[in-house]
């Protein structure tokens, strides 16, 4: 079977073709860019639910003994750390006609890091370890954010309009699929799985980066647009007058911002189900929801985000602002509950947040051309960077006081987000 056979089989109603936004050269590269592309990010979406520090390296971590407080900044530095340079890192890209090699590069470290974090948990005492994690997961953030805002740009200018959603939703479905394939096999006995082989999933993580970073050499990449400032900095620094010239991209930002809960709840909720319970079979329910949630929902997603990624991120949000206020319902109104209960609303929160993130993925490629692309990526992303920052230092200060309360302020956010993102207007045509 023909590469183009395979994509006629996935878009099978546009008949392979009709890429109104991009050049003749780079549309009859789009069936294997299309395929490669995919295959690249099951690849990388596989290693990032295998090395998920909202569950496995925090397991693993806290497993050796490793203090509580380096615990407790793995997710931050992981979403932050990627975000926050992406507008200096936006800029730098940008000025390159090709941006291949940052991604592949990007990919290449992000490997390796996550090897290196099996080996320092292999061989060093818990505070090493954790002071190694830590130190690793820093170069790893960075190497995701040049992959984050490279990526982006490589699908404007290989992907036409009304694929790219699918693309992302696709590779999610597979991967997911895949992780509860493991989580099943290796999760479903009664013994806890030993420290040895939860570093097998970290180097297993690893090696599907560097697997990645061969197969995107093969992507046919045209030249795009450049601007030839000097200072990528300043270039960077420069490009936040956007937020006060161009309302629409304004209006997406702040309800970005405010969607930010449907990705900071998972972590609540895991602590809330372990002051209950600590077993093995809470901590797979866990690791199964999280790949469900990705495998079941993201294909739905990404062919709705083709069609309006706008009511995509709203759906998304609001299913996330429900799910947290019934937690927060539960939690008060409610002495006693099952344990995996909890399971189901990390289910629920990781089919919703997989809308806000495809919605708002696909909604910022759709928004803008050209150079402008990589400027609204990079100056969003470092944006949101700074506020998960800010905003998870405040739900840390409220969740040493009350867990349920954190849950009902991200609940409320996510509400107000929801109500925000449908008054955004559509950029699909």
């Amino acid at each position: 079977m023909k590469i183009t056979d395979i994509y006629q089989l996935i878009d099978a109603e546009h008949e392979g073709r009709a890429c109104k936004d991009l050049d003749e050269k780079a549309c009859n590269q789009v069936p294997g860019n299309f395929l490669l592309i995919t295959a690249c990010l099951v690849l990388t979406k596989l290693g990032d639910l295998l090395a998920s520090p909202k569950i496995v390296l925090t397991w693993l971590l806290g497993s050796i003994g490793a203090p509580a407080a380096i615990i407790s900044m793995l997710v931050p530095i992981r979403e932050s750390g990627s975000l926050i340079p992406q507008l200096a890192i936006g800029a730098w890209v940008r000025r390159h006609p090709k941006r291949k090699a940052f991604w592949l590069t990007g990919s290449l470290l992000q490997g390796v890091c996550v090897i290196c974090m099996a080996l320092a948990i292999w061989t060093l005492n818990a505070l090493q370890a954790g002071m190694s994690v830590l130190l690793l997961l820093v170069i790893f953030s960075l190497a995701r954010g040049m992959c984050s805002v490279t990526i982006k740009d490589i699908q404007g200018k290989t992907i036409p309009k009304k694929r790219r959603g699918r693309l992302s939703g696709i590779a999610s479905t597979i991967s997911g699929a895949i992780t509860v394939i493991i989580s099943l096999a290796f999760f479903s006995g009664t013994e806890d799985p030993t420290v040895t082989f939860y570093n097998l999933l970290l180097v297993l993580a690893g090696l599907l980066w560097i697997f990645a970073s061969i197969i995107f050499m093969l992507v046919d990449e045209q030249p795009g647009e450049t601007s030839g400032g000097k200072n990528a900095i300043r270039e960077g620094w420069n490009n936040l007058s956007l937020m006060k010239t161009d309302a629409d991209f304004r209006h997406f930002v702040v309800s970005r911002a405010l969607l930010m809960g449907s990705a900071l709840a998972s972590p609540f909720i895991l602590l809330l189900a372990q002051q209950k319970a600590g077993t093995p079979a809470l901590f797979a329910s866990f690791l199964l929801a999280s790949s469900l949630g990705a495998s079941l929902s993201a294909s739905i997603w990404g062919v709705m985000a083709d069609t309006s990624s706008r009511q995509v991120m709203f759906r998304g949000g609001l299913i996330a602002a429900l799910c947290c206020l019934a937690l927060f319902v539960v939690e008060v109104l409610m002495s006693e509950q099952n344990v995996y209960l909890y399971a189901v609303f990390y289910f629920v929160l990781s089919v919703a947040h997989s809308g806000v993130r495809i919605g708002r993925q696909t909604y910022l490629v759709d928004m803008a051309g050209g150079v402008k692309r990589t400027d609204y990526v990079s100056v969003s992303n470092s944006l949101i960077g700074v506020l998960l920052l800010l905003f998870g230092a405040l739900t840390s200060v409220i969740a040493s006081y009350s867990l349920p309360a954190v849950v009902l302020i991200l609940g409320l956010s996510g509400l107000f987000g929801a109500i925000s993102t449908w008054k955004m207007k559509e950029v699909e045509g």
